[in-house]
């Protein structure tokens, strides 16, 4: 997997490309003097967990025939400070599925424990740090 970015502005706005050709852009808050013409890292973070646990769940749900007529995510991120290093990571992170369709209840909730305690690899990479807690509104 490779990830090419490029700086395209005089500022923090840097173009991210994956080798399919897709593309996302990034950029710094305007405390810092971004223009806010892109998702800055750290949302970006949190756009991979929800993203990622999506895929799980739709695909787990799939395979059950069940049929999802829409996925919503709001992911919530808490960070502190470590240190005078200056950077600060997740220490809480809250997710909501919220599910629409002619589903059963149980397979929902065993799809979305299983991506978010076994195999969504965002939500692992930011466990070591962060609490992650999950809640899910049916319809």
């Amino acid at each position: 997997m490779q990830i090419n970015l490029k700086r395209i502005d005089k500022d923090f706005n840097i173009e991210a490309r994956n080798d399919e050709g897709n593309t996302l852009l990034m950029d710094g808050s305007k405390e810092i003097g971004g223009n806010g013409k892109g998702m800055r890292p750290m949302q970006l973070l949190l756009a991979a967990l929800g993203g990622c646990s999506s895929v799980d769940i739709i695909s787990i749900l799939r395979k059950q025939k069940q049929e999802l007529e829409s996925v919503e995510i709001e992911v919530n991120g808490d960070r502190e400070p470590v240190g005078v290093e200056g950077y600060s990571l997740f220490k809480n992170i809250e997710v909501h599925f919220i599910l629409k369709g002619n589903v059963d209840k149980d397979k929902v909730d065993r799809a979305v424990k299983l991506s978010m305690e076994k195999y969504c690899s965002v939500t692992k990479t930011l466990e070591p740090t962060a609490k992650i807690t999950y809640k899910v509104t049916l319809n």
